[in-house]
């Protein structure tokens, strides 16, 4: 009997790597969370300024500093990577804000909803046909979202602006011809000189509480850049050995554990209407799931000849 050979990146090699990589995502918070004494700004120049060098030492290892220099020099991947830089701070900005201020339930929320944003920014911007069990998990999610209008309109606020950043960041990375490490590069690279001034600005300041006020605070700012580039490494790799619909699973791991986090860990309150917002993506989220998993089962069989 001849079986249909599975297609190119199903290997279940990947998933160790994807693990890793929505797993550090994951428990993310709770190293922001040891931050909390610093600015939100100060953390976020410092974590640019330290994810740089890592970057390059992991392009050497990689040797892709040529396709670094190549994307430098076409201007036209340089403007889109400035827009996505601009995004991907925003996005940063806001997490460790959130974290900070004890809203880690509004980020679990915002990365729940960013795989839902990105189908609609798809359709919207790339011209993607949704199926009907696709429109019908994101009319359930925007329902989910109405919800916290009425219950929770003070964190509605983070949680849609790291959705839609991130999604839009996601669509820029998309139609940009450069990878994700040289990209993040290329990003952390036209950020630097603004983080730069930002973090020469709190050490002037000299307000005792962020880099070189204390030991372990600045070896904290400094591996940042390690919890940047790291999970991102894995990421990359696990996206050449999987298949796109398992790794579309795999990402629901993070905002989970950020959840669990947040309720059980740090002990927010969890708002009904908060619990009904979660409920509603979640069924959502199964939804689109089961309707990706369904057409990539769908392609791995082979007609019989």
């Amino acid at each position: 009997m001849n079986r249909a050979t599975a297609p190119q990146g199903s290997d279940q090699g990947g998933l160790p790597y994807a693990l890793a990589a929505y797993g550090i995502w994951g428990f993310v918070p709770i190293f922001f969370k040891l931050l909390v004494s610093v600015p939100p700004v100060e953390v976020l120049a410092q974590r640019i300024l330290w994810s740089l060098p890592l970057c390059f030492a992991i392009m050497v290892f990689r040797r892709q500093i040529g396709a670094y220099l190549a994307a430098l020099r076409d201007w036209r991947t340089l403007r889109i990577l400035l827009v996505s830089s601009i995004l991907i701070a925003l996005n940063w900005l806001v997490y460790i804000y959130a974290i900070v201020t004890d809203h880690v339930l509004a980020t679990s929320l915002g990365y729940y909803l960013n795989p839902l944003v990105n189908v609609m920014l798809g359709m919207i911007f790339l011209g993607e046909r949704l199926s009907r069990l696709q429109m019908m998990a994101v009319a359930i999610a925007a329902l989910g979202v109405a919800l916290l209008l009425g219950g929770a309109l003070e964190t509605l606020w983070i949680s849609l602006t790291l959705a839609f950043s991130f999604g839009f960041y996601g669509l820029l990375r998309k139609v940009a011809p450069v990878g994700s490490l040289p990209g993040l590069a290329i990003e952390t690279t036209l950020l630097f000189v603004p983080a730069l001034v930002v973090a020469v600005y709190y050490v002037a300041a000299g307000d005792g509480v962020g880099f070189g006020s204390d030991r372990d605070i600045t070896l904290l700012l400094v591996s940042a850049g390690a919890i940047t580039a790291i999970p991102l490494l894995f990421f990359a790799t696990a996206a050449r050995r999987m298949s796109f619909a398992a790794l579309g699973f795999c990402q629901y791991l993070a905002p989970s554990i950020v959840f669990l986090l947040g309720l059980f860990l740090f002990d927010e309150p969890l708002k009904p209407a908060q619990l009904f917002c979660f409920l509603l993506i979640w069924i959502s989220i199964a939804l689109f799931s089961f309707d990706i998993w369904a057409k990539s089962r769908g392609a791995r069989v082979a007609p019989t000849p």
